[in-house]
């Protein structure tokens, strides 16, 4: 039995690029790692199989009090499908939801946290979900917000940005990694080198390097166009869209952004986005 390395994010803050980062890191393929295989290495915290597991039934037709109930039993399962760490991707806050935990601490090894400034989220997240800007920065302030709770995932509760962020990184720990989405882009190698450390790993450096190469942004893109990715709405034309730093300055009114400030700029501050 092993224990689980969480891939934790807020959405569209670079969890799938880690992920493809990982896999392309382990498996080191003569080619980019399939994005349409992305659960080989990192199993996803809220897919139905796992629910299923324990009911049979359309993951549609649960109540959220089942949901509460067998979310522990799915991270223990998880840690059954593998003898050493397992990664596994959540949008969970570290939180409670009704009492019921989000995050089973008991069967964790740690967390690698990736975080994106917010107010390029609302950009990429109102995309994602097909609803206007000013919808999508409304969710990013609703301390209820989920997601999921459909026919192919559960919910997953990530209340507000900051509170998410928040209950992630404020307790300082040698088991958890945060990193910047922004970092990711700007300084790839030390970064991404930051994370193969933290796991403990010392492959070749140019081992590394390959995988930066294969998961990068524009090959992402590249085999979407190409093969279509399972993960991307089916009303989106695209998951892996822009992957850029910073399109806030052009894209959100300076309402947009000054609302994003008022309920967001502690979180912000702490994490160099002014």
């Amino acid at each position: 039995m092993g224990a689980i390395m969480w891939l934790a994010s807020y959405p569209k803050s670079g969890n799938t690029w880690m992920r493809s980062f990982l896999h392309n890191l382990l498996r080191s393929p003569g080619e980019s790692y399939d994005i349409n295989k992305l659960s080989d290495f990192t199993l996803g915290e809220s897919q139905a199989p796992w629910y299923q597991m324990f009911d049979p039934r359309p993951v549609s037709d649960y109540t959220l009090d089942e949901v509460r109930r067998m979310r522990p039993l799915v991270h223990r399962k998880m840690t059954e499908s593998h003898p050493d760490t397992i990664f596994v991707k959540t949008h969970n806050a570290l939180l409670e939801d009704a009492g019921h935990p989000m995050v089973t601490l008991d069967v964790t090894a740690g967390a690698i946290y990736v975080i994106r400034d917010p107010r390029d989220i609302a950009i990429s997240y109102s995309h994602h979900l097909n609803i206007s800007i000013d919808e999508t920065i409304a969710l990013l302030n609703n301390e209820g917000a989920a997601t999921g709770g459909d026919a192919v995932n559960v919910y997953e509760f990530m209340s507000t940005w900051s509170r998410h962020v928040y209950s992630w990184t404020n307790t300082p720990n040698p088991q958890l990694l945060v990193i910047r989405y922004e970092d990711l882009l700007a300084s790839p190698t030390k970064t991404f080198g930051s994370v193969v450390r933290f796991l403990g790993l010392n492959p070749p450096r140019e081992r590394v390097e390959k995988a930066i190469k294969l998961s990068s942004f524009k090959v992402l893109q590249a085999q979407e166009r190409r093969k279509g990715f399972i993960e991307r709405p089916s009303w989106a034309s695209a998951f892996f869209r822009e992957g850029k730093a910073e399109q806030w300055k052009k894209l959100l009114t300076p309402e947009q952004q000054e609302l994003i400030k008022q309920h967001h700029g502690e979180q912000m501050v702490r994490f160099g986005y002014r």
